[in-house]
């Protein structure tokens, strides 16, 4: 006779939202526990945080099991390389914020507009930096902020080493959150044009009255790792200006690249 997979509360499927929550805060608890001083066992990791050993004990084998947190033996428990791993990811995304800042500046004296530096970050655009327009334009970014690739220039530039599957399979997922409409034929073309021309344009996919001019920036290995875009408002972003900033931007986006050894 079959048997129902249930939990204990006779409800299947995963944590609820608050159990979630509370694990999480959990997690994150042991690692700065561990972070400040390396713990022997597992019951001053308990003590450290106000757990009991068992939840301690759950939690702690699951962040090893996830390389957060390692145990050296006759030393005990340390941060795993997967904080290391994170650490230099987020060391890379202030030096690319560092090195980006003049280029930045004086695009915006140049221009007047909105200048954007961008990263992917979980699938999405993460801004890391902006400058605002001194024209009266309020676009809603921010920094922190984060949109869909699809919709976004910076968001299309990140993606132009893609490959045609992957640039459709983001199509299929994501089509309904583009502002206008666009066939999925028609995508494809406009991706494949942009990796041609080593740029990208918002036309009012992100926000209608919005159009902007984007370049990939590249670390070392010539991978992308950021993108850098000027934006403003129709009235200022005909399409004629738009061809104009075109080499505008590919050089700030190569002279970033240059500064990261790119």
């Amino acid at each position: 006779m079959a048997t129902k997979n249930t939990t204990k509360s006779g409800e299947s499927g995963a944590e609820s939202p608050a159990t979630a929550s509370q694990t999480l805060v959990r997690g994150l608890n042991v690692i700065e526990a561990v972070a400040k001083e390396p713990a022997s066992d597992i019951g001053i990791i308990a003590e450290r945080t106000g757990m009991t050993y068992s939840t301690a004990h759950r939690i702690v084998s699951v962040l090893m099991k996830r390389q957060y947190l390692k145990r050296v033996p006759g030393k005990g428990y340390r941060l795993g390389r997967k904080i290391l791993a994170l650490g230099f990811q987020a060391y890379g995304q202030v030096e690319i914020t560092r090195a980006a800042r003049p280029v930045m500046e004086r695009l915006s004296r140049e221009t007047s507009d909105t200048i954007h530096l961008a990263c992917e970050e979980q699938g999405m655009v993460f801004y890391l930096d902006k400058i605002a327009s001194r024209r009266p334009v309020e676009i809603t970014s921010r920094v922190g902020g984060m949109k869909p690739l699809i919709t976004t220039g910076v968001g299309k530039a990140l993606l132009l080493d893609g490959t045609v599957e992957s640039w459709l399979e983001l199509y299929d997922r994501e089509a309904r959150k583009l502002g206008v409409k666009i066939n999925r034929k028609q995508w494809l073309a406009l991706m494949q044009s942009y990796a041609q021309a080593g740029h990208t344009y918002d036309l009012g996919e992100d926000e209608p009255s919005i159009h902007c001019v984007a370049a990939p920036i590249r670390d070392g290995s010539h991978t992308i790792i950021a993108a850098i875009s000027v934006s403003s408002t129709l009235a200022y972003m005909p399409r004629e200006r738009m061809q104009a900033l075109v080499p505008v931007v590919i050089e700030a986006a190569a002279q970033i690249t240059a500064e990261l050894g790119g």
